[in-house]
């Protein structure tokens, strides 16, 4: 199946939230005609977190349809595309299983893999769902950051080419669990490409196994 973007979505309002955050830009949702991509994301659309959102390294966030159907027959809603915050809704490939790195064509763009999506809870709110956060941790399928290697535009129709896969082999989906402690090594050394907040995201990851180990050592010596 040829990968393709089923629509290009930006900010269609931004909606007050309970919290610190106080305001967000997750409400996205389709636009036609091409779209133009620059650097930090496309035109028409932008984060209102600027702290833990946006900048290069989350300069455009990519959602697979596949993902959205389940969750919609899951939850007997309909998910339409913008629904995950996401500016591109892509059917015919894995978005959660790209290989961190990854460099996709689309029209003529060159975007690369950077890094999971965390969800929030502004991601909460606006879902409307019970324990949403939770839920969509523990299913993994988080979507794509993507960084904007080419500027250029992007439009509903256009296809997705794979053109460069890291030889490394490691996804968004196993940088989001962190189960692998090796990989998270070896992710280190090999792609100096990855960015501040996934080095974070590896150090709370090893944290979380150096913990898990001390507790289970402590478990073992209080029954000897």
């Amino acid at each position: 199946m040829t990968a393709e973007v089923l629509a290009v979505c930006v900010v269609h309002a931004e909606l007050e939230v309970p919290g610190r955050v106080g305001r967000t830009a997750i409400d996205k949702r389709p636009v036609s005609g091409r779209v133009e991509v620059r650097e930090l994301g496309l035109t028409g659309d932008h984060v209102a977190d600027t702290k833990h959102h946006g900048g290069v390294h989350q300069a455009v966030y990519a959602y697979a349809e596949a993902d959205a159907r389940r969750w919609g027959a899951e939850l007997g809603r309909d998910l339409p595309a913008g629904w995950f915050g996401e500016n591109l809704r892509i059917n015919g490939l894995a978005v959660s299983d790209a290989v961190l790195g990854a460099r996709w064509a689309i029209g003529d763009t060159l975007l690369e893999v950077s890094a999971p999506r965390v969800p929030c809870a502004v991601f909460q709110h606006w879902s409307g769902e019970e324990h949403w956060v939770k839920r969509f941790a523990l299913r993994s399928d988080t979507g794509a950051y993507l960084r904007v290697l080419t500027a250029g535009s992007i439009g509903a129709g256009d296809e997705v080419r794979v053109v460069h896969v890291p030889e490394h082999g490691i996804t968004v989906r196993d940088v989001f669990l962190g189960a692998d402690l090796e990989l998270l090594h070896r992710l280190r050394e090999v792609e100096p490409s990855i960015s501040d907040d996934i080095r974070m995201q590896l150090d709370r990851h090893e944290r979380r196994h150096a913990n898990a180990a001390r507790a289970a050592a402590q478990r073992t010596e209080a029954m000897s």
